[in-house]
Parts: structure tokens; C-alpha cells; sequence
């Protein structure tokens, strides 16, 4: 039997030591007993357009025991939120994960969650909450298919600059937002890196570090034509002698044509096809071109740095608060804590792990969904009456005509009983 290099022993163990030792500040799998740590708004009842949520795997699953909480209405306003004990990720990196799944094959809404900060009246949970991060998908038509990820900051909401386009079909996905001490943070979905970068560029959570120096001017014999007029080059003799358009050789004087009447007959023009327009000379490369332009970058006299920029000392509630128009996301596996790998096992023992068998169901209930409606189609039952009609009297030329005019009769019956139904 080989012997395991001790070299990747260690490795392996010091991987299991470094998941062992993840402080994990929430996980939600909304099993047995969930509704006692989440709190239901009672944000637009008073309104009658708060929506309710269900308890379920969904109308097609990897696991029917696997349930999350879906929308359940449309049209509605959803809000509901889950305390955890308050936690800073100072000097700590910070890792939200969650899943969801929109199986109404949604059009316009979001799929995102958010973390709060300080104290929050969560039976008064809604949109005008203020909030530390929101993150999580959010689409409407065609040109809003995007990965939201707002970081709120003295105050403010700042969504992220950068376009990082969200799953868009009908299946369960994992989004993992990492934010790191040194200000660097990642963007994952299905446990693959989307985006990655700085908050310092990706934000504009602070002033630029570097602007243009105001006082600097283009000098005056900077060249920043790329192409200038070749000098050699000379117009063509006689070429300005080429006229725009000529007479159309082709063209008659109508037989009807009355000169006291119409006036006199003129031959009408047609372009000229060796007219090439306003002569100019070709263009060549400029040898004196230096680029275009740019001034110089210099520190920015408003920029102050805050190293605790990603920061966010008192968080210590998580929640989800959309509007539906048409309901079905569904969120299952909520996941705050330290350790990115850690989030990617739990997204691989959860998603990973039934993704497959969901895919599976899925495309069964499309098949048993597009039976159902071409069952329903106006015609259908005539069609079908009408081939077994062709089986049993195949081969008697006799009734041939009776035949089809019964059949004529009763499909248009049936296509009188349909529209009356529409």
C-alpha cells in the first residue's frame, strides 16, 4: 500500500483544523422550530398587502425534507427577520451566504437579504429600516439582471460599481458575499468567484485617493492627432471639374407632354457615379503623436483614509424584506460567519449535494406542465376524436362523405363550445 506524503497529510489537517475552528455567527437550515428565531413584520398589514410565507421545499426539489420559507402570495410585501448576538467583524473576515430559488420564473423582484445593525423593532421590519448590507440578485425585464451588493457607510447606501450578473433560471443557487480585513471582499455564486476587488475601488464608500490636478494645462505643441493629411498627396487634375450628377441618359420626354402646359421638358439628372465628393487629401500616421492628453493624478486634499473602512461594529440582525409582484423565491440556508471555507462546504452538503436530483425534478414537472397544456389546447379533443374515428372506418370508402360531414359538424361544435369557455 503507498504511503500519504506527510506534507499533504498536514495540509488536509490543518483544512479540517481551519473549518473546525470557524466561528459560525448564524446558520439557518429552517428546520423544526424555525419560526421561533425569525420575527414576521407586521409592515403593510394595516395595508392588507403583506404576504405570507410557506414553509416548504417548493413544487420540485432535491430533497422534499429540505425546506426553506417562500413567497407565497402576489403581489404582496414581504418582511421577516432573525436576531443573532451582536458581533463586529473588526479585524475578522465576514462571510453572508444564503440560497434561493425563483420558481415563478420571476420577471421584476429581488432575491436579496440584508444584515441590520443596533437595535431593531422587528415586528416594524420594512423598507425604510436602515440596514448595513444588502446583497443577493435582483431582476426586472431585460436590462436588470444583477448581483446587488449595497454597503451602507456613514449613513449612505452604496451600491457596488461594478455589473456582476445573477442566475436567472428556475433552480436553487448559493450567494456567498466575503469581505475581508483588508478591505478586499468576493462575490460568489454556486461556489464560483464572480467578482472580486477593493471597496476603496469598487465603492465610492470614501473620496478618490487621487484626482486631476486642476492646474495643469495640455502643453501647446502636444500632438494628439493620432492621423494628419498626407502633405505628398495632390488632388487629381480636372477632379473638382466632376460633376455631382448627370443627365439620364436613359430618360424620354412622355408622348403627353404639353409644352404650353407643362413648360418646357428638361432631361433629369442621375448621381454620377465618378463623382466621389469634396476632395481630401488621405490620412497617414502622425510621427509627432504622443497620445491623447490626460493630466496628471495628484493626492486628493479631500481623501482621508479609514482603516476600519469595511468595518461594520454592531450587526445583529439578519432579514428579508421584497416586493412580489408574481410570488414563488424561495430562501433556505442562511449563513453568517468567518470562514469562507466553511460557507463553501455548507453550500456543497446543501445545494451541491441535491442540485442534481433538483435539476431532475424539475425538468419532470416542465414535461408534465407542457402534457397538461397540450392536453388543455382548443382542438385537442376534436383532433383526438377524430383520429380514432380515421382508425375504426379505414378502408370503408362507403361512409367516406357521411363520415365528414359528422365530423365537420362536430368540430365546429366543439370549437363554438371552446370559444364560449374562452
Amino acid at each position: 500500500m503507498a504511503k500519504l506524503n506527510p506534507n499533504f497529510i498536514s495540509l488536509i489537517l490543518l483544512g479540517l483544523f481551519a473549518i473546525a475552528s470557524a466561528k459560525v455567527i448564524f446558520e439557518e437550515k429552517f428546520d423544526d422550530g424555525w419560526e421561533s428565531r425569525w420575527v414576521k413584520s407586521d409592515w403593510k398589514k394595516d395595508e392588507n398587502t403583506a404576504g405570507e410565507w410557506s414553509h416548504t421545499s417548493g413544487n420540485w426539489s432535491g430533497d422534499a425534507n429540505d425546506k426553506g420559507i417562500q413567497t407565497s402570495e402576489d403581489y404582496r410585501f414581504y418582511a421577516i427577520s432573525a436576531e443573532f448576538p451582536e458581533f463586529s467583524n473588526k479585524d475578522k473576515t465576514l462571510v453572508f451566504q444564503f440560497s434561493v430559488k425563483h420558481e415563478q420564473k420571476l420577471d421584476c423582484g429581488g432575491g436579496y437579504m440584508k444584515l441590520l445593525s443596533d437595535d431593531v423593532d422587528q415586528k416594524k421590519f420594512g423598507g425604510d429600516t436602515p440596514y448595513s448590507i444588502m446583497f443577493g440578485p435582483d431582476i426586472c425585464g431585460y436590462t436588470t439582471k444583477k448581483v446587488h451588493a449595497i454597503l451602507t457607510y456613514n449613513g449612505t447606501n452604496h451600491l457596488i460599481k461594478k455589473e456582476v450578473p445573477c442566475e436567472t433560471d428556475q433552480l436553487t443557487h448559493v450567494y456567498t458575499f466575503v469581505l475581508r480585513p483588508d478591505a478586499t471582499y468576493s462575490i460568489l455564486i454556486d461556489n464560483v468567484e464572480k467578482q472580486t476587488g477593493s471597496l476603496y475601488s469598487d465603492w465610492d464608500l470614501l473620496p478618490a485617493k487621487k484626482i486631476k490636478d486642476p492646474s495643469a494645462k495640455k502643453p501647446e505643441d502636444w500632438e494628439d492627432n493620432e492621423y494628419i493629411p498626407d502633405p505628398e498627396d495632390k488632388k487629381p487634375a480636372g477632379y473638382d471639374d466632376i460633376p455631382k450628377e448627370i443627365p439620364d441618359t436613359d430618360a424620354k420626354k412622355p408622348e403627353d407632354w404639353d409644352e404650353e402646359e407643362d413648360g418646357e421638358w428638361t432631361v433629369p439628372t442621375i448621381p454620377n457615379p465618378d463623382y466621389n465628393g469634396e476632395w481630401k487629401p488621405k490620412k497617414i500616421k502622425n510621427p509627432s503623436y504622443k497620445g491623447k492628453w490626460k493630466a496628471p493624478l495628484i493626492d486628493n486634499p479631500d481623501f482621508k483614509d479609514d482603516p476600519e473602512l469595511y468595518v461594520f461594529p454592531k450587526l445583529k440582525y439578519v432579514g428579508v424584506e421584497l416586493w412580489q409582484v408574481k410570488s414563488g423565491s424561495l430562501f433556505d440556508n442562511v449563513l453568517i460567519c468567518d470562514d469562507p471555507e466553511y460557507a463553501k462546504q455548507l453550500a456543497e452538503e446543501t445545494w451541491g449535494k441535491h442540485k442534481d436530483a433538483e435539476k431532475a425534478a424539475f425538468d419532470e414537472a416542465e414535461k408534465k406542465k407542457e402534457e397538461e397544456e397540450s392536453k388543455d389546447a382548443p382542438g385537442a379533443e376534436t383532433d383526438a376524436e377524430d383520429e380514432a374515428e380515421d382508425d375504426d372506418h379505414e378502408g370503408d370508402d362507403s361512409d367516406t362523405d357521411s363520415k365528414s360531414e359528422e365530423t365537420k359538424e362536430a368540430s365546429e361544435n366543439n370549437e363554438a363550445a371552446a370559444h364560449d369557455e374562452l
